[in-house]
């Protein structure tokens, strides 16, 4: 599991992934001092680290480095979402409080990729879920996840992780 970027590791995370492109030190620093005061040697050292955690990679170019996402911050995001659900003692309930919580467009944007998914499990010929009989909400309240699923034995399709997690 990532553990959260702290703010600055986010901020400078931040414009890799905007600008999904090979960055250096200097230019992530000249973008941070539009709004903060900043030294050039917290930048480097704050890429270094996300360095270090494998959330990005380097390449030399003469003396300084050109660094690179390792990863989206959607899988970033997914990996987040993943370890709060999984510590969960009841996943599905905290599922329906987790759904209560989003907007409209939030849960039509889930309701797409549900069909995404699902689409994609018809194409690898795997036959659509059954429904339930019971609503969603009474299932997470009367039918918690079974341990063999709680305790990371059953298979998951978890989003990447950086390197060294």
């Amino acid at each position: 599991m990532p553990r959260p970027l702290g703010e600055l590791e986010d901020a400078v995370m931040t414009r890799v992934w905007q600008w999904n492109r090979p960055v250096t030190v200097r230019e992530v620093l000249e973008d941070l001092q539009q709004e903060r005061s900043i030294a050039y040697t917290t930048v480097m050292t704050v890429m270094d680290n996300l360095h270090q955690k494998g959330w990005v990679r380097r390449e030399a170019e003469g003396r300084a480095y050109r660094y690179t996402a390792v990863s989206t911050r959607a899988a970033y995001s997914a990996a987040l979402m993943n370890e709060a659900w999984s510590t969960s003692d009841n996943p599905a309930a905290a599922l329906v409080a987790f759904f209560g919580m989003m907007s409209a467009e939030q849960r039509e944007a889930l309701r797409d990729a549900v069909r995404v998914v699902q689409h994609d499990d018809e194409s690898a010929g795997e036959a659509p879920a059954e429904p339930r009989s019971e609503p969603a909400a009474e299932q997470a309240a009367e039918h918690p996840s079974p341990p063999e699923a709680q305790d990371g034995s059953a298979e998951s399709a978890e989003p990447p992780r950086p390197p060294g997690r």
